[in-house]
């Protein structure tokens, strides 16, 4: 327990990975936890997402999201399965968004659980329990409470929050934290969230918090995902994914895209529906394998005003942007299956974006052994995981328990991300250099170590940055 003079970040998640995410914020007055997400790839991740809950739900005043990606929100349901029920608090998309990746994740767990209790039974071994299941869901949907950008809200007594615009996806948001200690003493957090690139499609640039350097945090934590390295120029891998496809037209080949539901799949109809009409690259037949990815792409008519200036103007001229009007969407699983029967050329894109579930399983279990047949990788690959296993040349992968040899092509896009390489890192925390002013504490989470390492001797070398603190899961911080 702090003093009434400090307050205590701790750690649980997104500590030296880039899943889990998970802060917890004791101010001696309140606890709020920032962000409760599912770990994702390793052996060991269901073990992780299944530990005992590490802090006190009876003292919880509050939950606080930055957005609603799986590994930000995906173990809410835990939460209120041990009887929480206080404020889940998060911009408008983004709590229209809690609900489709929650659905979907509880739909996964449970039909996996199911699938493998049943090879169990077939081994003599005990069944599985699913992390939980759809009925767990509605809970957390009543305990969602929308907020504005830019509005502060108290989220408990002395803790008010600020969202800014984090670009990262559809109502990401990083968090202007400002509490009040027991004595009256007022104490700054900046949590970046997940930062997208600056300059890229549908997005609007990060907004970072306090950006008036005469009123600095007390402490900044930062996302490291991309801290040791740039993406490739956009324009670079754009024409190569347009070559991707032309070659790939010319070949015949089938073009399978694992993309995140939210964020990559909008951004790669985006590119396709661009490239067709520009003439880059041939028309072709894209399906849009994913029901939650189908979903979510509709919420961006809803909030067209959280897209960029570019977005704004086509769709006051009458043009679609995502380019819906030539997408085949696949809603049923016998329509997904049926994909799998089809040759030629084509582009399917469905979810996860690391290939830890979802329909881009079924569609690489039966296609990766192919010689016609591409996969295109347009995003992070943790460790552990399926996507990432591809990416570093596997000649043979595990699916569902089965060995499949590796025949397809794998091409990897870096410059697609949805993170801030690099450069856009830095120059989010230029924000907060202290040019001649006491540094804030800085704390990177949300990276692998080489990044975040690279990160830290920028921010202290370039920066001015005195104080930086890498957190493995479970350490805390005195502010």
């Amino acid at each position: 327990m702090p003093t009434a003079t400090q307050l205590k970040l701790s750690f649980f998640g997104a500590s030296g990975e880039v899943t889990g995410s998970c802060y917890h914020l004791d101010t001696g007055r309140s606890q709020v936890l920032i962000d409760f997400g599912l770990h994702q790839g390793g052996s060991d991740a269901d073990a992780r997402n299944q530990r005992r809950l590490p802090f006190r739900l009876d003292t919880l005043e509050a939950v606080v999201l930055t957005h609603a990606h799986i590994d930000h929100i995906g173990r809410l349901p835990l939460l209120c399965r041990e009887g929480f029920n206080k404020p889940i608090y998060a911009t408008p998309a983004s709590c229209k968004l809690v609900k489709i990746l929650l659905e979907d994740s509880a739909f996964l767990q449970e039909h996996d659980a199911i699938r493998q209790s049943r090879k169990n039974a077939m081994r003599g071994r005990a069944p599985v329990e699913a992390l939980y299941t759809p009925k767990d869901v509605p809970p957390v949907l009543k305990l969602l409470t929308p907020v504005e950008y830019q509005k502060p809200r108290e989220v408990a007594p002395g803790v008010v929050v600020r969202w800014t615009e984090a670009g990262h996806i559809l109502g990401s948001a990083s968090l202007e934290v400002t509490c009040t200690l027991g004595d009256g003493l007022k104490k700054v957090i900046v949590f970046s969230g997940d930062l997208g690139p600056r300059g890229v499609p549908l997005m609007k640039d990060p907004e970072p918090p306090r950006m008036d350097a005469d009123m600095l945090p007390d402490l900044v934590v930062c996302e490291s995902t991309y801290g040791d390295r740039d993406h490739r120029r956009l324009d670079d891998t754009v024409e190569e994914f347009a070559g991707i496809l032309r070659e790939a037209m010319w070949d015949k080949d089938k073009v399978l895209i694992p993309a995140f539901a939210i964020g990559r799949s909008q951004t790669m109809l985006y590119y396709l529906n661009e490239l067709t009409h520009a003439c880059r690259c041939p028309k072709f037949d894209v399906y849009l394998d994913s029901p939650m990815a189908t979903e979510a792409t509709g919420l961006y008519k809803d909030f067209t005003h959280d897209l960029d200036a570019a977005t704004l103007a086509m769709v006051a001229a009458g043009e679609n942007p995502l380019g819906l009007d030539h997408v085949r969407i696949t809603k049923t699983g016998e329509d997904s299956r049926k994909l799998n029967e089809m040759r030629g050329s084509m582009v399917i894109i469905a979810a996860s974006g690391m290939c830890t579930g979802g329909r881009i399983l079924h569609h690489l279990r039966h296609n990766l052994y192919k010689r016609d047949c591409r996969v295109l990788i347009a995003g992070y690959q943790a460790q552990g995981s399926l996507g990432r296993r591809l990416v570093e040349g596997a000649d043979e992968v595990r699916i569902f328990g089965e060995p499949i040899v590796v025949r397809a092509r794998i091409h990897t896009l870096g410059g697609f991300s949805a993170h801030a390489g690099q450069s856009d890192l830095v120059r989010w925390l230029d924000n907060y250099h202290p040019r001649g002013k006491q540094s804030p504490q800085l704390v990177l989470t949300h990276g692998e170590s080489g990044p975040r390492m690279t990160l830290r001797d920028l921010a202290e070398k370039k920066l001015g940055f005195a104080r930086t603190f890498l957190p493995e899961w479970g350490a805390s911080i005195v502010v």
